[in-house]
């Protein structure tokens, strides 16, 4: 009950932080539209090449910010029979274009600032310029941190990007106002420069956005710091042998991840499931970014098995053979690798002198020594549950002394 209450929490969560993220888009975009109609209109009676550029440039940051708010609208869309995945990847697909609009706008500056440099002309209204300039600088400032709060807020890749560019244009208007302020007082050219100077800054965010929009929609594994999390979080587990391929990918704000856990050989199906259930709900206490988890189980392929054999004594190899379980006083212990015995070992029962749960007890410490087969005849409902549970198989012996039972261990199939 607790875990469909949760998983309710989560969706809500989810839906929550895209429709924050499109109000936030939304805002982006009718900012952008006025900064470019304002700097538009008064680069054109001022004659400023610079603000005329960064116009331009906010003219396509209308584009870009639509971009993102088209792809977080896509993104609430649920997942269907033709998009299982959902629809996250529509975002990633906004930032794409933002990076093709901040190419296009970059170069579309540069010639602009070009023409500046080589014919430069004098400013009719330049005190005007001069203030359009200032309020696009703290504009894009405070539209630049609204968008970066927001986006780290609902961990959205194209608000965040969005972000960054806006934080380019307080930079960019920067340099503008660096131009306007040098031609007011007379040398004309630095309009120019300057508008080039911002030309090459939005090419470069453009490339660099566009790199890490291409690499998602690849599905490349460009975040080694979860797929360790997830590593840490899974070997912690009870039950895990090992984890291999785990293949984590971005689509939109969330994840899609997949595992493969290695557990004990023979192990239950009913163990298996508990163990992955295990997984994949630590996992998601963890990692909140993700939506989707595959957690494919594995039985190990263990090259040593471990025997144990109750005996009386503790003489090794000359030792007999016991039929108890929890009361016998030793347990000979051995390890079979490739049809040859390594070694072996006789280990005390420290539950031998235990009044209650003497069998239980001994399971354990079999347990706790990572054997894999007992070979013995008495064995009670408590232990045989314990040793089950732990994936632990029990064999009547085969064999009159202890070197018979040992030299039949060594083509025992498990």
């Amino acid at each position: 009950m607790t875990n469909g209450v949760d998983r309710t929490n989560q969706k809500q969560l989810k839906k929550y932080r895209l429709i924050k993220g499109q109000r936030a888009a939304k805002y982006s975009t009718l900012t952008n539209l006025a900064l470019s109609v304002i700097k538009g209109v008064f680069g054109l009676m001022s004659g400023s090449v610079a603000l005329i550029a960064d116009s331009i440039h906010s003219f396509s940051d209308i584009f870009a910010s639509l971009a993102v708010y088209i792809g977080l609208k896509l993104s609430q869309r649920k997942p269907d029979e033709k998009f299982p995945y959902g629809y996250y990847k529509a975002e990633t697909m906004a930032s794409l274009i933002i990076a093709v609009v901040i190419l296009i706008s970059g170069l579309e500056i540069a010639s602009e600032s070009l023409q500046g440099i080589i014919d430069p002309q004098p400013l009719k209204l330049p005190i005007i310029a001069i203030l359009v300039a200032v309020l696009s600088v703290a504009v894009s400032l405070l539209l630049s941190r609204y968008e970066q709060r927001v986006g780290h807020e609902i961990d959205s890749p194209a608000l965040i990007n969005d972000a960054k560019h806006s934080l380019i244009d307080v930079f960019a208007s920067l340099l503008v106002f660096a131009g306007i302020l040098s031609s007011y007082i007379g040398y004309l050219s630095i309009q120019g420069v300057a508008g080039l100077m911002v030309a090459l800054l939005v090419i470069w965010m453009g490339f660099k956005i566009g790199k890490d929009a291409v690499l998602v929609l690849l599905d490349a594994s460009i975040d080694p710091e979860t797929v360790q999390q997830i590593k840490d979080i899974v070997l912690a587990v009870d039950g895990v042998e090992g984890i291999h391929e785990v293949r984590v990918r971005r689509s939109g704000p969330y994840l899609f991840g997949e595992l493969h856990l290695e557990t004990k050989k023979n192990l239950s199906v009913e163990k298996a499931h508990e163990i992955a259930d295990k997984v994949e709900e630590m996992i998601r206490r963890e990692v909140e970014k993700l939506e989707k988890l595959l957690v494919q189980v594995e039985p190990v392929k263990k090259d040593v098995i471990r025997f144990a054999l109750p005996v009386k004594t503790s003489q090794g190899l000359q030792s007999q053979p016991s039929t108890h379980f929890g009361k016998v006083p030793y347990f000979l212990i051995w390890d079979v690798q490739g049809g040859d015995i390594e070694s072996y070992q006789i280990k005390a029962n420290p539950a031998q002198d235990l009044e209650k749960k003497r069998g239980i007890k001994t399971a354990e410490f079999l347990v706790n020594e990572k054997v894999d087969v007992i070979l013995g005849e008495e064995l009670g409902e408590g232990p045989r549950y314990a040793l089950s549970e732990n994936v632990v198989r029990f064999a009547n012996p085969e064999g009159g002394t202890v070197k018979e039972i040992m030299e039949n261990t060594k083509e025992m199939v498990i």
